[in-house]
This record gives C-alpha cells, structure tokens and sequence, in this order.
C-alpha cells in the first residue's frame, strides 16, 4: 500500500527537480513472516538505526525477549521491543529483520534489579551495559557492623565525645499553660535585658545632702519587715525598693521624709501588684502615726509624678524568676537561698548601683548553687538563660556571699531573721559558699 501511494507522488515531482532514481521508501522492506504466535500480527516496519552494540550482550537480550515472548505468547515484536532503540538484525529462518525505534527503551526489571545499559559516548573500555541492585535508601545512612562494633569499642574504652551540658529546654513543661506563655517568654526577657538600664539607679547619694547610704539601708530593712508584717507578694517588695531608689536619685529628700518616701512606695507598689491592698490607714498604723493619711497620699502623688506613672520595670525578681527555672535542678532550699542572697543584695546600697538587676539574679542564683554545693556551680543552660559566663558574675556572686557571711553579726538583721524561720528552710544559718569568700565588702 506504502509502495503504491509513493509512485504516483514521484511521477508528479519529476517536473519539478527529482530524481527518477529515487526509490519509494518502505519498497524493500519485507514483512515479519508467520511464527506461529496465537495472534496473527503484522510486524511493525521502523527504520534501522546506526548505534553499535556488543554483539554478546545483544544476543543475550534477544534470546531473553524471545524467552519471553514465547512465555506469554505475545507477538515477537513486543518482545523484540527490549532492543529496538539500538539497531539489532534478527535471523530467523533466513530471513533478517531490521528492528530499531526512534528512542531507547527501558526495560522493566524486577524491583531488586535494575538494568543500566550505557551509549557509546562512554569509554570503549566499559562495557555497553551494567547492572545494579536497587537499594531503595542511600547506603551512607546505613551504620555497618565495622562502624556499630568500632563504636561500642569507643565507649568501652571512655573515648566516646559526648556535650557534658546540654541546655535544656525549661519551657518544654508549660506549652499548655497559656499564663505561662511559653512562645513569648524568650522575647519577653530579651526585652527586659534590653530595657533594664533605663530603670536602674547609679550612686545617687552625691545629690542628697540630708540622708546616706547607711540610713536607705535602714529604711530598706524596715521595709523588709513591714512586707512580711502584711504578707505581701514578693513582687511588691522587689517593686518598692525600686521606686525609693529611682524617686531619691531624681529628688532631694529630708531625713524626716526618708519613711514617708518608703511607705508611700510600697503603697504604690501594692496596688500595682496585690490583689487586695493594704490601706493608707494600715501604713499610718504601721509607721506609729508618724504621718497623717493626707501627707501618704500627697506624697504617693509626687512620687508617681516624678515617675511619671513608670511602674512596669524589669526588678531583680523579675529575673530571679526565670533564672532559679534555669537552675536545673532546683529545689525549695535552693529558691529560698536564692532569694535570701537577693534580698541581702536589696539592703546593700552599693550593690544595687554597681549592678543591674539581671546580674544580680544571676549572682544570686550562682552564690546559692556554690553555697549548695550544687556541682557544677555553672552550667551551659545557666549560660544560655541568663547571658553571663560564670567569670562574669565572680565579683557580685563574692560580694553576695561575704553579705551572707556577716548578716549574723550585722545590726540590720531583717532579712536574716526571715531567712532564719523553718518556713524559709532557716537557710541563713548555713554556712557561705567557701569557693566565694575571697574577699569582702
């Protein structure tokens, strides 16, 4: 049919340039003959192409196709289709078939076996075709025996590299405590770090002629008395010593108003941070009716003022918080010397304006861990919490510690006495960290 449809197109082109001699394509090509397949097919006629071969590997393909076919009694042309893209001549009864395709067929091995057959652009000393095993997932994850046996080897002998510190994660446990806020905390004390200089208070004593550090340390001591007197959250203490201080490096104050500053602080501070406040009847109660209602509230009103209505300041407490929780682990003897060293610190005034508040946390909570005998005294995940190595906070930690050493024998003996109850676990009455006490205040 090819050859007849062909003639006449060569007859209508011999006016225009052709040749005569140009034969019909397809004219000599000879049909696939009978060989006794089920199916009576034609075979496909496709144009032979010029790819060499290795004759050996080509005739192992091609009696696998005829195996093939004859297993399930399917045309030789479908079974010749393994080797069509390179060109191979079948003899089969004298008579040669030219089988070629337009691409290289892929073979579909079995899923353990995958057949790579390579063109002759490679080098003629590899082979046409190789063979690899599917492996499924990459070799190099796989540990060998030599890598398993050289391993336990390593750990017998006490040479496996293993992090002595792992920082841990102290807000895996609150993810489901929405008050703990756990995806926001990190930020929260990044900010706080950030932020804490513009609340801290540097030696104001220069501007104040009438008062000395040693009288601010009493009223703190007072103070510490009256919190407890009113059992009063922590915050709040933490908070009024925060306001004496920031007033008093803005203000000149009297010595006759130096407690007037300190009551109308820890008002402020308790209506700030308490739930139910103490009135301004109970602090005149408190102070012996050494000032009227009207001059608490007067003064609560200038203090605010000059304040300007600041009262959301990053405290050590702040910070002592967040440390103690890093200070894996911790116990209630561990909080409450922690918060002993801390408020040890608050009485001091020349701790308080040498160091800003997270610094003093974090001495605290490394004065407490020494004084514990908490090995190690520093950690990675400390470090990682708090921002400070453990040189950087040798001289707080020491001066916390020599605080501790002569708060027995100290006139001021507020915080001692309220460390020293069984409801604080009498921690005041251990002995200070010996690693600490190298020098003194």
């Amino acid at each position: 049919m090819a050859s007849r449809a062909l003639v006449p197109l060569q007859q209508q082109l011999k006016g225009e340039g052709m040749q005569k001699n140009v034969p019909a394509e397809g004219r000599t090509r000879r049909v696939l003959q009978d060989i006794g397949n089920m199916v009576a097919e034609r075979a496909v006629e496709v144009k032979l192409q010029a790819q060499p071969i290795a004759r050996a590997f080509c005739t192992e393909l091609i009696a696998n196709a005829q195996a093939a076919a004859e297993k399930n009694k399917k045309p030789i042309k479908d079974a010749l289709g393994a080797v069509a893209g390179y060109g191979v001549v079948v003899k089969k009864g004298g008579v040669a078939t030219k089988v070629a395709a337009a691409q290289k067929i892929v073979k579909k091995p079995n899923p353990e076996e995958v057949i790579v057959i390579s063109s002759d652009e490679e080098d003629e000393g590899k082979c046409a075709g190789r063979r690899k095993l599917k492996e499924g997932p990459s070799r190099k994850n796989v540990k060998t025996l030599t890598a398993i046996l050289t391993a336990r080897s390593k750990a017998a002998c006490g040479i496996t590299k293993k992090p002595k510190d792992l920082i841990e994660n102290i807000d895996a446990a609150d993810v489901d405590n929405e008050l703990a806020v756990a995806e926001y905390v990190d930020e929260m004390y990044k900010f706080y770090k950030e932020t804490e200089d513009l609340s801290q208070v540097h030696d104001y004593m220069i501007k104040q002629t009438d008062i000395n550090a040693k009288m601010r340390s009493i009223l703190v001591d007072w103070l510490i008395e009256v919190h407890r007197k009113f059992e009063l959250t922590p915050e709040t203490l933490y908070l009024t010593i925060n306001i004496v201080d920031r007033f008093l490096s803005i203000m000149a104050v009297s010595r006759r108003e130096l407690q007037l500053v300190g009551i109308s602080s820890m008002l402020i501070a308790s209506k700030y941070e308490e739930i139910w406040a103490p009135e301004v009847n109970d602090f005149v109660c408190i102070s012996d009716n050494a000032y009227l209602r009207e001059q608490i509230l007067v003064m609560e009103k200038t203090i605010l003022e000059k304040l300007e209505w600041l009262m959301t300041v990053p405290t050590p407490y702040v910070f002592l918080v967040r440390y103690i929780k890093a200070s894996v682990p911790s116990d209630k003897e561990m909080e409450n010397m922690v918060f002993f060293l801390a408020e040890l610190g608050l009485l001091h005034y020349p701790t308080i304006t040498s160091y800003c508040p997270s610094k003093i946390a974090a001495s605290a909570v490394y004065a407490a861990r020494c004084t514990l005998d908490n090995s190690p005294f520093w950690n990675e995940t400390l470090e990682h919490y708090t921002g400070y190595s453990e040189c950087q906070l040798k001289d707080c930690a020491e001066l916390l510690v020599s605080l501790h050493s002569v708060a027995a024998e100290g006139k001021l003996k507020a915080v001692h006495r309220k460390f020293t109850s069984s409801d604080r676990g009498a921690v005041a009455l251990l002995t200070p960290a010996k690693s600490l006490s190298s020098k003194s205040s």
